[in-house]
């Protein structure tokens, strides 16, 4: 395997901060946390990082939509690893424990065979009107999360890496490249797309300098680089998924999003020798399997609930599984398998339950695609030919452009979804 020219360290880990991928990399553009940092918001244990104080009383309007047996069925199966689920149940409501209300926030459960329909801004494939001949996403609005950050901010993401003089193979290039070949395909079917990025620089205006004192008080008297290292984290793995979640949330307001990412196996910390994987594989991501000490945090716990009484799971796995069905007929690769210990749970084959920030924050049903391993030997020669129309031979094999066979298996995905649950009109 060639020298390369950039230079791998290992992950150093910043106190409590999540993760939504594997780290691959190290920074590689001067890093800075200013000698007297902007202030910004103080952290609080009852809070996720950067988290908000919940309006508890925006729950109300969810009485009357679940069952008792739905809500403890949602939780046992799905949301929650543990049985601290931080509430009370009795026949007649769930009271949801909180230390900014006292009192705890009460949600009346549904007299049995009488639950009424959720409020939400999205729509359920059953409610969507006929759709006309040839066009089965239509009056369907998806938006398209490309995951992570292109260009610069790669690097600084930790999802990039350069052999030699070829070209970098950059997660947030990969998934902005694959959304602009997806969209119009979706368009042609008659859906409405938006991007939530549509350059390769961040939707939040904060930058690392901004985290310095929340990080330096998250994080009392441990190493500058350290805290330089979680200032960075706040900065693209928090402050821009928050960012991203108040744009789909309070103004694309879609009835699905597609986060389109890229995966990657540890590739050792040898600075100039990163290996590469034999290992090529697919999964989904679905939301659910909070640990205990996250439904502790008033805003998880807070956002948890909004996902359950929406009902959103039941639309996540039914669409993620036909999903599934087409990268696996399309793709050939075959389903990952989390390690035991690891706080997830089994959805279905290649689908996975975890509680990530973005599949957390947005409150429509979150496609999170985990295709391809980054560095794969094959994954690697196919980015370096990059995206063209047709076949090519790629490493003695003819293939897709990478980028339009993933986008290719999501259009697929999703029209085997609706195409049989929409009547056609003339």
């Amino acid at each position: 395997m060639p020298n390369p020219t950039r230079k791998i360290s290992p992950l150093l880990v910043a106190g409590a901060i999540l993760a939504l991928g594997v780290g691959i990399g190290t920074l590689l553009i001067p890093r800075s946390v200013p000698d007297k940092p902007n202030p910004g918001p103080l952290p609080d244990p009852r809070l996720a990082g950067l988290g908000e104080i919940p309006e508890w009383t925006t729950l109300q309007k969810y009485d009357g939509v679940l069952t008792r047996a739905q809500f403890e069925k949602a939780m046992r199966e799905v949301y929650a690893l543990k049985e601290n689920w931080h509430c009370t149940l009795t026949d007649k409501a769930v009271t949801i424990h909180s230390d900014f209300q006292p009192a705890g926030q009460v949600i009346k459960f549904a007299t049995l065979g009488a639950p009424k329909s959720p409020p939400r801004y999205w729509s359920p494939a059953s409610l969507l009107k006929a759709a006309p001949v040839g066009k089965p996403l239509a009056g369907l609005h998806i938006a398209i999360d490309p995951g992570h950050l292109g260009g610069k901010w790669a690097i600084m993401e930790e999802r990039w890496y350069q052999l030699g003089t070829s070209k970098p193979v950059a997660e947030g290039d990969m998934t902005l490249q694959t959304a602009r070949v997806l969209k119009p395909q979706l368009e042609q079917l008659g859906a409405k797309v938006t991007l939530v990025r549509e350059t390769t620089k961040p939707v939040t205006d904060k930058r690392p300098e901004d985290f310095g004192a929340y990080a330096a008080r998250r994080m009392p008297g441990a190493p500058e680089t350290e805290l330089r290292k979680a200032a960075e984290k706040l900065f693209y793995r928090t402050s821009e998924i928050r960012a991203r979640a108040k744009l789909v949330n309070g103004t694309i307001k879609p009835d699905l999003i597609l986060c389109l990412h890229f995966n990657a196996e540890n590739w050792g910390s040898e600075a100039d020798a990163p290996r590469f994987s034999p290992r090529n594989h697919f999964h989904m991501i679905l939301h659910g399997a909070y640990m205990e000490e996250e439904i502790a945090h008033e805003d998880e716990r807070f956002e948890m609930m909004h996902k359950i009484f929406q009902e959103v799971h039941e639309e996540e796995v039914a669409i993620a599984t036909e999903l599934a069905k087409s990268f696996r007929a399309d793709t050939k690769l075959p389903n990952y398998i989390y390690l035991l210990g690891k706080p997830t749970i089994r959805i279905g084959p290649g689908l996975w339950a975890r509680n990530l920030l973005a599949n957390r924050l947005y409150q429509c049903p979150v496609l999170f695609f985990e295709p391809y391993v980054m560095n794969n030997r094959d994954v690697h020669a196919r980015v370096q030919v990059g995206d063209y129309e047709g076949e090519k031979d790629v490493n003695g094999k003819l293939r897709k452009s990478i980028y339009r066979e993933y986008a290719q298996a999501v259009v697929n995905g999703l029209v085997n979804y609706y195409e049989p649950r929409r009547n056609v009109s003339p």
